[in-house]
């Protein structure tokens, strides 16, 4: 038996499957594409999530596309975090040349050109519909993780986020956020150290300073109302599943915004979908292009809230894909939760490279046909590494892949062309409206305007004292003047404190 005939039975052995699944490609043996030996991925393991990785320029965007295009043809929703800009073909039908129609006939799959159906979201100024969450969705944690706080400054926001709760005064939006630590630090700065300790003020301007700045961002534009429901991710168009691009590329200034999104979006995923148990496909699946900048700027708590979420959601029948340079900018507790992995061409200039490539190289599998660490660096473009996971959950043998192409437009789409795809879209009527109900900022400022008229009343009336005649007469008169002043003063101060703190009392008592 030859050895392609070997390679093609090595291959075969660990891609029977029963249901139903998707063609990345053909196997490549010695650097010639092998015929009848398709890579193939089942369906059913498609929740236990991936990894797609390689060098600038390799061809890792367009798996991505491939990947994205084959679940929506068979029904399956996807959302893609596009951070270059380049996955908006996906709307519009690509166009079949000599090239693309000789890799189709070598892999054994029929070339079709179709746009598919894309809906172009955005959590900035980009065009498309607008995705937005309140402060109170995201929590202390992930509002502390943004801003970069400390342990002192993350407990004031624990605390804000508490006194919220107690008192129904909702945290929609930043402006929201930073009233009340306003708030917290000045007016009502003898209640909150009454029911829960006192708070630095030099915590609080540091973290006023910290939500401006985000504001200098966009910041703004995110936080607010209505806000997303993730059920809208799950949705079928003439029998294909929606792809959500979600446009990113006035993001990546703001790695910390990025990342605490994706992770605030899956957290929403996870506590809204129901239990899917082991289903034949999955429900959606979800591609985070340029993973590096979620896991460079995560602190600790926030990478094992990752890795936790990572490691429950597929019970919901969600996978998630990372998509970065090299496997190490994953860290190892998430990378073993990967049952796809797709690697592209690495470049080694330097002996760091090349350190890096072996590195790299024992992430996979060993095969006897191939020495991992040297194809690696001789792969071209649209060429990768590919091992999944097959029916039984057992690792494919790692096969030197041709992929197939895009069978959407490579290339970006127009300004027309976005306006008219934005235009047409149902989700954009629904959530691109501006909303601003009331919430913790008006109804303190109310509160407050109360107690300043409650004030106003309890001021008194300085009582007339006769003018006094002779030098002693003069000093004794002044002595029980200010004397009385002072009681005066005392007495309104009282009646001022006690006013304030029976309204704003009777305020946190209250239930909307």
């Amino acid at each position: 038996m030859s050895n392609t005939e070997l390679f093609k039975n090595h291959l075969a052995e660990g891609q029977v499957y029963k249901r139903d699944f998707i063609v990345l490609g053909t196997g490549v043996l010695d650097g010639i594409p092998v015929e009848n030996a398709q890579i193939k991925v089942p369906l059913k393991t498609l929740n236990r999530h991936g990894l797609i990785a390689g060098a600038t320029g390799t061809g890792k965007t367009k798996t991505l596309q491939v990947i994205a295009e084959q679940l929506s043809l068979k029904g399956i929703p996807s959302v893609l975090m596009d951070l270059k800009g380049d996955l908006s073909g996906l709307a519009k039908p690509g166009e079949l040349n000599d090239f693309i129609q000789k890799r189709s006939d070598v892999i054994g799959v029929e070339y079709n050109p179709m746009g598919l159906p894309v809906e172009l979201m955005s959590i900035s100024k980009e065009k498309g519909v607008k995705l937005k969450a309140t402060v109170s969705e995201f929590g202390p944690v992930l509002i502390s993780q943004i801003l970069d706080l400390n342990d002192t400054q993350q407990g004031v926001i624990a605390l804000v986020f508490r006194y919220c709760d107690t008192q129904h005064l909702p945290l929609l939006d930043l402006k929201d956020l930073k009233r009340v630590l306003q708030f917290i630090s000045n007016e009502g700065k003898e209640i909150i150290t009454k029911e829960f300790g006192q708070v630095s003020s030099a915590s609080v301007n540091t973290i006023m300073r910290k939500i401006i700045e985000l504001e200098q961002q966009g910041a703004e534009r995110f936080f607010g109302e209505k806000s997303f429901e993730v059920a809208d991710f799950v949705r079928q168009k003439d029998g294909k599943g929606v792809i959500s691009v979600i446009r990113l590329t006035d993001i990546q200034s703001t790695p910390k915004l990025f990342s605490t999104f994706m992770l605030s979006l899956l957290s929403e995923i996870y506590e809204t979908f129901p239990e899917q148990g082991d289903a034949d496909q999955p429900k959606l699946c979800l591609f985070i292009d340029e993973a590096h900048l979620v896991f460079s700027t995560a602190s600790k708590d926030l990478l094992e809230k990752i890795e936790a979420i990572v490691k429950l959601i597929r019970s919901k029948g969600v996978g998630v894909y990372f998509c970065t340079q090299t496997p190490t900018d994953v860290p190892e507790s998430i990378l073993g939760q990967l049952g796809l992995k797709v690697q592209h061409a690495l470049r080694a200039f330097t002996a760091k490279d090349r350190k890096a490539i072996q590195k790299t190289a024992e992430n996979y599998p060993d095969s006897p046909f191939y020495d991992t660490s040297e194809v690696l660096t001789k792969m071209g473009i649209g060429e990768a590494l590919i091992t999944a996971l097959n029916e039984k959950g057992i690792p494919t043998p790692l096969a030197h892949t041709l992929v197939r192409a895009p069978i959407s437009r490579m290339n970006i789409l127009t300004d027309s062309e976005i306006d008219s795809l934005v235009g047409n879209s149902d989700l954009v009527f629904k959530y691109n409206q501006e909303l601003d109900r009331e919430s913790a900022f008006e109804m303190l400022e109310q509160k407050m305007d109360e107690v300043e008229k409650a004030q106003e009343k309890a001021e008194l009336p300085r009582p007339s004292i006769p003018k006094p005649r002779g030098r002693v007469k003069e000093e004794e008169s002044l002595i029980e003047e200010l004397s009385k002043n002072t009681m005066v003063r005392q007495l309104g101060r009282t009646l001022f404190r006690e006013l304030a703190r029976g309204i704003l009392g009777s305020f946190s008592g209250k239930r909307r």
